[in-house]
């Protein structure tokens, strides 16, 4: 697998799961201060060391599926395997890392009053 299509694989399962997709009863919330509390708990989920947690679980993602390919078959299986792991790592740790991401936002919300819905 090329590393554009690795890196496309990876970007359009991080793209599931965003802080957009947070609902909030707004009923009888001020829409200006909302949108406030809302940028600045989005500030607090960037601390979220996704890229990290991505990198991460490529080279791990690699390591385990370099083993598997060199056990089943010869250097090409090996060198085959670890790519396939890279992404499948990279792809689970920028998941990862997004489900977080949206974790921080909710929790800053209900800190601060809003009834957060899903």
């Amino acid at each position: 697998m090329n590393k554009c299509l690795a890196l496309m694989v990876v970007a359009g399962l991080t793209a599931c799961t965003t802080t957009d997709d947070i609902i909030v009863d707004r009923k009888g919330v001020d829409p200006a201060k909302y949108q406030q509390d809302l940028a600045e708990c989005q500030g607090y989920s960037s601390e979220v060391k996704t890229g990290e947690k991505t990198a991460r679980g490529a080279a791990s993602g690699a390591v385990v599926g370099g083993l598997i390919g060199a056990a089943v078959g010869n250097s090409r299986d090996a060198q085959r395997g670890a790519g396939a792991g890279a992404v499948s790592g990279a792809a689970r740790g920028a998941s990862e890392g997004s489900r977080e991401e949206v974790q921080v936002v909710k929790q800053c919300l209900r800190g601060r009053g809003y009834k957060v819905l899903n």
